[in-house]
């Protein structure tokens, strides 16, 4: 729900984008909302600009290109980049600036929120074929950020590892699911709803716990493998007092 203090939506008309020779010209078919959409539009997030289109996630077709990029473009279905700042450190962001979110900020004039985008060839990739172009448009941000948070940085992306996943109705965490298990680790969640549980488990989770419960680290111990007693990575999404109990299952390394 949007507070008193949004600001309404604008439509502005802009004329249509000439590509530079890197540039594509595309036709935005989908975009999808994040949580920090809503953080914008109740004026909880930094640099919030009233002159760039929102959202960070979108799904569009090629339709033209510059004259340094291949033709073989032309028709092609995309999605976008979310962010600017971070291509291949494993160990952050390689801007001096930092890593930037596109949409309706300050800090990089773009946006899926438009009819037509101009985006350099190297910030887009081919969608997927077997995704519609609504699911398409949602997977890059939540994907990326996920990919960054178990594969990229936690090491413990390997078959037999068990991996805690808080939040399991979120974005991130829905995506974190899918790697783990696809990478042949034990997946455990936690949320508030028992409901999300059991949809949780349907993909692939061996287990899940109740957040709410006084003892739900007790309750998680108990399901993990006999021979592997222990949680090695938390990917956690939901805050509160989640890490310091979690904490408690993390296998300990030796000093």
């Amino acid at each position: 729900m949007l507070t008193q203090s949004d600001h309404r939506l604008l439509l502005k008309d802009v004329p249509t984008p000439t590509p530079g020779p890197k540039d594509l010209i595309v036709s935005m078919q989908a975009a999808a909302l994040n949580h920090r959409d809503l953080f914008i539009r109740q004026h909880l997030y930094p640099a919030i600009s009233f002159e760039v289109p929102l959202l960070a996630d979108g799904y569009g077709i090629v339709t033209s290109v510059g004259s340094a990029v291949s033709k073989s473009w032309i028709g092609k279905a995309v999605i976008l980049t979310p962010g600017r700042g971070w291509k291949n450190d494993p160990d952050g962001p390689e801007s001096a600036t930092g890593y930037k979110i596109v949409g309706g900020t300050s800090t990089f004039p773009l946006g899926t929120l438009q009819e037509v985008a101009v985006v350099e060839e190297s910030e887009v990739e081919e969608a997927p074929s077997h995704l519609s172009p609504a699911q398409a448009a949602a997977l890059p941000l939540t994907g990326l950020t996920g990919w960054r948070a178990f594969v990229t940085k936690s090491g413990n992306a390997l078959p037999g590892r068990n991996i805690l996943v808080t939040g399991i109705g979120g974005g991130v965490a829905l995506n974190v699911l899918q790697f783990a298990v696809a990478k042949g680790c034990n997946v455990y969640v936690t949320s508030g709803d028992e409901a999300k549980i059991e949809k949780a488990k349907a993909l692939g989770a061996k287990g899940g716990v109740i957040y709410k419960s006084a003892t739900w680290e007790k309750d998680l111990k108990s399901m993990l493998p006999k021979d592997r007693p222990f949680i090695d990575a938390v990917i956690d999404g939901a805050g509160g007092d989640i890490i310091k109990r979690a904490g408690r299952l993390l296998k300990v390394c030796p000093s």
